[in-house]
């Protein structure tokens, strides 16, 4: 590990302005990815600002059609919510089957959509629920904040604040899950909304998180399991390695995206 400076702010101000005055400084939440990046020497910023000072970040709020989550929220905390369960279960099932106990008491919703892993469970909710990250300077929908493998539409000295989720009709997320780490080898969040489909996968793009364009048409017409099962799905931008080749990864969206339809036809 690199040797760095070490920041906790007590308000959003200090730290919006400690990430523009240190360069080179990284924004830190619940650490579970960070930290083993720089244990692993995969980063070596020159400062660390520690948001978990910050209260106005945490917080769950259900208003109207509309759930909010603060960014620091952990997912232990969106598991157990009452709001979360009444708005949209499938995200408080999908923050219980996050990594081991000790990562849902640590890590949080903002700092999983900032790492934006390629395996990462929250992008494929973010995505398939349509959401909003709200950052200190703006609003940035969910179809533009995913850019690529790690990466986010976030700008330096940009920090999220809030998740805003569009209550859907219904959801569901399903995943095949790598044993070790319990990542999802690929994952499949599927809802819908006021005659709208989303689908959204994890664990399988080259480019990390996409939508399924193809079965939300389909869906669309016909939302139901069946519907679903015809739709194939192409390797050819879908992920290999050692965990499983692009092949397999296709079977796995068709099969997990049939569960995940069936689900949420079922209320599960």
């Amino acid at each position: 590990m690199h040797a760095f400076e070490y920041h906790r702010p007590k308000s959003m101000k200090d730290a919006v302005s400690l990430l523009r005055k240190v360069e080179n400084a990284k924004p830190l939440a619940g650490g579970q990815s960070l930290i083993a990046a720089l244990k692993l020497r995969l980063a070596s910023p020159a400062a660390l600002i520690d948001l978990g000072g910050l209260e106005e970040l945490r917080g769950i709020k259900l208003d109207g059609g509309t759930l909010n989550i603060g960014a620091l929220t952990r997912h232990s905390e969106v598991a157990s919510s009452k709001d979360v369960a009444i708005g949209i279960p499938a995200l408080a099932r999908l923050a219980d089957g996050i990594g081991d106990r000790q990562i849902r008491n640590q890590g949080t919703l903002g700092g999983s959509l900032a790492n934006n892993d390629p395996a990462a469970d929250y992008p494929a909710a973010v995505l398939g629920l349509g959401a909003t990250i709200n950052t200190n300077r703006r609003a940035i929908p969910a179809d533009k904040f995913f850019t690529g493998l790690f990466e986010t539409a976030l700008k330096p000295g940009e920090v999220i604040v809030s998740v805003s989720f569009p209550l859907p009709k219904r959801a569901s997320y399903v995943k095949f899950r790598n044993a070790a780490s319990r990542f999802a080898l690929v994952g499949v969040f599927v809802s819908e909304s006021a005659g709208t489909v989303r689908v959204a996968v994890t664990g399988a793009g080259k480019d990390g998180v996409f939508r399924a364009k193809n079965m939300e048409k389909r869906l669309g017409e016909n939302f139901s399991a069946e519907a679903v099962a015809k739709t194939k799905v192409s390797p050819d931008n879908l992920g290999s390695d050692v965990h499983a080749s692009a092949e397999y990864r296709a079977h796995l969206v068709n099969v997990l995206a049939q569960r995940a339809v069936a689900a949420a036809v079922a209320g599960k």
